[in-house]
């Protein structure tokens, strides 16, 4: 199998997975990963739960089309992740229910979407930067994502949902997982004195591993 075919599989595989863990719902959410070929994207109106992996859309650096269906309208901000940050091979963008609910609340910091509850949190996700609202397809968002992708590889979109990039799809995977379950802590703990983690221990994490 070549190493596009397998990037297909594996696209497939782990969109499932997203999808059977409900982090995917109806046609929403897209991934995508770098092939020597060029970027492989989800369609456009596709459920992450039945991809055909020949149809995943093949396209060049600026978006261009090059085989398969018709990628997302959401492309450019995959697109502007991997022009700002050279190490990301995969970018996965959800409308998972928690992460969600977290971007539309008024008192959401905007420098940081959600609070140190746990070492992986920190470890996986780091600081989470709120992109200000922008309706879905347009441009300017890829301008907003950009500003913020030189020091975060993981941002909260506001009323929309998360965007992460990762070395590896399967890294890029691990990371909206853990955003999505650090979200859905904030949610439950709302209202209740909580035990976040310090600036010291926040450090020694940082210290011993580094974004």
């Amino acid at each position: 199998m070549s190493a596009e075919a397998s990037a297909r599989e594996e696209v497939v595989r782990l969109a499932a997975m997203l999808y059977l863990r409900g982090y995917a719902h109806g046609t929403t959410g897209n991934i995508s990963v770098l092939t020597d070929a060029g970027m492989l994207v989800t369609p456009t109106n596709s459920s992450m739960g039945a991809l055909d992996p020949a149809r995943i859309s093949l396209v060049d650096r600026d978006g261009g089309l090059v085989s398969g269906d018709k990628p997302s309208k959401e492309t450019f901000i995959h697109l502007a992740m991997y022009a700002e940050r050279t190490s990301t091979r995969a970018v996965v963008h959800l409308h998972s229910t928690h992460a969600v609910a977290v971007s539309i609340l008024a008192e959401t910091d905007a420098d940081d979407a959600l609070p140190p509850l746990t070492a992986y949190h920190r470890m996986k996700v780091g600081r989470l930067p709120l992109v200000p609202y922008v309706r879905p397809g347009d441009m300017r968002l890829a301008d907003e994502v950009r500003t913020r992708a030189a020091h975060a590889h993981a941002m909260l979109l506001a009323n929309h949902g998360s965007v992460v990039a990762g070395t590896s799809l399967m890294d890029a995977v691990a990371i909206a997982e853990e955003l999505e379950e650090t979200a859905k802590l904030r949610l439950l703990t709302e209202g209740r004195p909580v035990r976040a983690l310090t600036d010291a221990q926040l450090a020694e994490l940082d210290a011993h591993f580094p974004s």
